[in-house]
């Protein structure tokens, strides 16, 4: 399922969400301009849980923690970007709105942090560099779950070889994306990320479980703010 837009409105212009998209599309567009060198920028900017546990075994924090921040505005392709901004776009606004704009900056960065510890934990011996927003993008999604289980979201369903548009409910959009999720992150443990098809499975987890969980304790209140 792919959501095209939501129908929940928003109450202030949301220009942390859009200086994050802005963000990310200029970093993209700066790594890809390397050429053939930005593998090299993958490895240095990128988590790469092999490198961050040496780092820390050697007390090199800054080594082992600065890539944690700056793998959130990497991506590997169009394709990988389009689809980040695409879920940014629809679900960070509304959040946002709910946040207000310094909290939610500190809400997307803690998420980002909790999906990359989250990789480690499950893959610390992997030498493949994990780049990407998805990880804090789950937050959203998952506070976005708590907020607004019953907000209609605009959604592309394939259905065999035939593209079905239907309004669905987020609990089930959101739920179906987490199940997703989830069920490839179990597949995963015994082939780690090479055998994934390069995708960190338990970064989203991570990201979406402490969206979740940020999120939960504060419901009545955002709901009712």
């Amino acid at each position: 399922m792919i959501p095209l837009r939501d129908r929940n409105p928003t109450r202030k212009v949301p220009v942390v969400n859009i200086a994050l998209i802005v963000a990310n599309i200029a970093v993209y567009g700066w790594s890809f301009s390397h050429g053939s060198g930005i593998e090299r920028i993958y490895f240095q900017f990128g988590v790469v849980p092999s490198d961050v546990v040496s780092a820390f075994a050697e007390y090199r924090y800054v080594d082992a923690i600065l890539p944690f921040f700056t793998s959130m505005f990497l991506h590997g392709g169009l394709l990988h970007l389009g689809g980040n901004m695409l879920y940014l776009w629809i679900f960070g606004d509304n959040i946002e709105d709910k946040l207000g704009h310094m909290r939610y900056l500190w809400f997307y960065v803690v998420c980002g942090l909790a999906a990359g510890l989250t990789h480690l934990g499950f893959d610390p011996g992997s030498d493949v560099p994990t780049v990407g927003a998805s990880g804090a993008i789950s937050g959203v999604l998952g506070a976005y779950l708590v907020l607004f289980p019953r907000a209609r979201v605009l959604t592309v369903i394939p259905v065999f070889f035939f593209l079905q548009i239907a309004e669905l409910s987020a609990i089930f959009v959101l739920g179906f994306w987490f199940v997703i999720q989830f069920l490839n992150g179990l597949v995963s443990l015994g082939y780690g990320v090479e055998g994934s098809g390069g995708v960190a499975w338990w970064a989203h987890i991570g990201g979406f479980v402490a969206g979740v969980g940020i999120i939960l304790p504060f419901r009545r209140t955002l709901t009712h703010g």
